[in-house]
């Protein structure tokens, strides 16, 4: 529960699920309606309450949307570490990090379209606070890019630049949506990221390791990718 947002009443547990219904309502309702023409009203009743309820639990709209792009990167340290559990192989735990960031903008899209155009709406210590929580949920990204690196799986590369892409791919997911959505699955999006990623990083050692037990042909008949040993 952020220290940056003040409430009036007492109940850790109760004050977490109280934002966290109004933070359910606000981001439905600011990708509805943008940030700007929402009102507190607006979303206290989205949320099941009297307009007057939300005032017990955040001060201002501010409040809300520092919660609502809070709990977005929270979700990222969540579901990233899940992913990575009981996996061992640097290529596989990239893969999985790949795909546990995709899925996470997947389930929170309108979230994710919300950082992009209304974080010039907070104040610069919460910006400077949301900044700092990105860079460690990016890090998990880049520490498995970079246990690749030391494997000798990928070539020398610049680790930070590539979790960055990584980043941005996955919230390409979520700003094209509306066409991506008509010609193929997530699962399909995230896939191709992987196959275009490790094409681009994989060393000799790092194909035989990723490809070694897959069946023949590797990707699709048209632009599949080709082991070293096949030219």
């Amino acid at each position: 529960m952020s220290t940056l947002v003040h409430r009036s009443i007492d109940g850790r547990e109760l004050v977490a699920e109280r934002r966290q219904q109004f933070v359910a309502a606000a981001t439905e309702l600011f990708g509805r309606n943008s940030y700007d023409a929402t009102t507190m009203k607006e979303i206290s009743k989205q949320a099941g309450f009297s307009s007057g309820l939300i005032y017990s639990y955040v001060e201002t709209k501010e409040d809300i949307l520092f919660l609502v792009l809070q709990n977005l990167l929270d979700s990222y340290h969540v579901e990233i570490p899940r992913s990575l559990e009981n996996v061992s192989d640097p290529i596989e735990r990239f893969s999985a990090a790949v795909r546990a960031y995709c899925q996470v903008v997947d389930v929170n899209a309108d979230a994710t379209l919300l950082a992009y155009r209304a974080v010039k709406s907070l104040c610069s210590e919460r910006k400077g606070e949301l900044m700092k929580m990105e860079l460690a949920t990016n890090s998990l990204v880049a520490d498995c890019v970079q246990a690749c690196v030391d494997a000798g799986y990928f070539r020398t590369l610049n680790v930070h630049l590539m979790a960055y892409q990584v980043v941005l791919v996955a919230h390409g997911w979520a700003l094209k949506r509306w066409v991506l959505a008509k010609t193929v699955t997530l699962d399909e999006y995230v896939s191709e990221a992987v196959d275009s990623f490790l094409h681009a990083a994989l060393t000799e050692s790092g194909w035989k390791q990723w490809y070694g037990n897959k069946a023949e042909p590797v990707g699709r008949e048209e632009g599949f990718f080709l082991r070293p040993d096949h030219g």
